[in-house]
């Protein structure tokens, strides 16, 4: 299922939409099984960890995920380490998730797949 979150697109977010309820996320979150739901400063994230052999990988990786967030205008917060990046999705307009940070975290799974 994750194939069918990534192959879909971000949608503009108002201000004013609503965070994805309680059955939206039991239903969204298996077709992204490795991302933790995460509550930081009161807000609703979903994160991961990648692994990589060195600090070049996760730079490459850090760059492909920004490259996907510019293309689908959804960003997200990017920790790069030697060996490994965390990959944070969250709404920033209505502090918490939307499906957007769905699919931008199964297109990021699909990302990682590939390295």
């Amino acid at each position: 299922m994750a194939a069918k979150l990534a192959q879909m697109r971000c949608v503009a977010c108002r201000r004013d939409a609503p965070t994805v309820s309680d059955e939206e996320v039991a239903e969204l979150q298996p077709q992204v099984p490795e991302w933790e739901l995460v509550e930081i400063d009161g807000v609703k994230r979903l994160q991961r960890v990648f692994a990589f052999d060195d600090f070049a990988q996760a730079l490459r990786f850090t760059s492909d995920v920004g490259a996907v967030a510019e293309e689908e205008q959804h960003h997200p917060a990017l920790l790069t380490e030697w060996g490994r990046v965390t990959v944070s999705w969250w709404t920033h307009k209505i502090r918490g998730l939307h499906r957007n940070d769905f699919i931008m975290a199964a297109k990021t799974d699909e990302l990682y797949a590939r390295t």
